[in-house]
């Protein structure tokens, strides 16, 4: 009887009964990811990159590769990433929305698929040095003739690359409106305005379907390489038409999808046509075109009659 006891024993010793330990590589309930050191069934976390910085050349922004997606040729600007939410959603830190209120978020629109949102961790990469000379964004703004004392919302502001030029440029009888739907982005422009001494900006905590500015009184909404992100752009068009004062400006920057040569992913570019389409669509006429940037249109846009 001992000796049956003994093997009895032995063989349940033996047994792969599942540990329901929480250390990392252990499986508790969830699959397991390569990059992920904890399985516990939610989304992988992202591992920090050493220095805390994109790689060169990489858009910050989450993964929305397809399968059969050919990898960018070296040196371009490309998109990917990872610790951000699926399509059409929020990134973490992002303004609450009611759910009773907020209808599902799209992921195509007229045709055209959705990109995903730029997350805040990849901020550094929208101060980089080589900006100024991929962008033109000085050449941008000038082309824009944006007028001392004048009411201008910068939605997608993100930490404020075109929001303190702006300031700067509408001086201290104007106003800018930096809206943006993550708060740590927020946060990194009010230390920027901080550090400038900077009073005639408002940062503006944004939802995906609404930028929360004020009604009638902007006389320049710029939407910087942001609108192609835009989950619910129906509502967020139809806000930011509400929110112009009379004779006041849409303008859309955007990567052009003409180009093959512009390097960025073709989900993170947009057409003339494309752009042209969908502001139509919704209450909007288009009021002027300025195609001298290096890789982006700028299409300017009113409130139709």
């Amino acid at each position: 009887m001992r000796a049956l006891l003994t093997i009895l024993l032995t063989v349940l010793l033996q047994l792969p009964f599942a540990s329901c330990s929480s250390e990392p590589g252990v499986q508790t309930g969830g699959s397991t990811d390569a990059n992920t050191a904890v399985s516990t069934g939610d989304a992988p976390t992202q591992q920090p990159d050493p220095d805390g910085l994109p790689p060169e050349g990489r858009v910050p922004v989450v993964d929305d590769t397809e399968p059969d997606d050919e990898p960018e040729a070296s040196g371009g600007t490309t998109t990917g990433g990872t610790n951000a939410p699926e399509p059409g959603s929020a990134p973490e830190d992002s303004a609450p929305e009611d759910p009773e209120e907020l209808p599902p978020a799209l992921t195509e629109y007229m045709g055209r698929r959705i990109a995903q949102t730029m997350h805040w961790k990849g901020a550094e990469w929208l101060m980089r040095a080589t900006r100024e000379d991929e962008e033109h964004a000085t050449e941008m703004l000038d082309a824009l003739d944006v007028p001392p004392g004048a009411t201008v919302a910068d939605i997608g502001c993100g930490n404020g690359y075109h929001t303190l030029r702006l300031a700067a440029r509408v001086g201290a009888e104007g106003r800018v409106l930096a809206v943006d739907i993550q708060e740590p982005m927020l946060a990194m422009l009010r230390r920027r305005m901080a550090n400038a001494d900077l009073t005639n900006v408002e940062p503006i905590l944004g939802t995906l379907a609404d930028p929360r500015l004020p009604e009638g009184v902007v006389d320049l909404v710029l939407l910087v390489d942001v609108y192609h992100e835009f989950s619910h752009p129906e509502q967020m068009l139809a806000a930011i038409r509400r929110s112009l004062a009379p004779g006041g400006r849409v303008v859309l920057v955007e990567f052009r999808e003409e180009d093959p040569d512009v390097p960025i992913k073709p989900l993170h570019k947009m057409s003339k046509a494309q752009v042209r389409r969908e502001l139509e669509a919704n209450g909007f006429q288009h009021a002027a075109s300025y195609d001298e940037l290096p890789w982006q249109h700028v299409e300017t846009f009113q409130a139709a009659r």
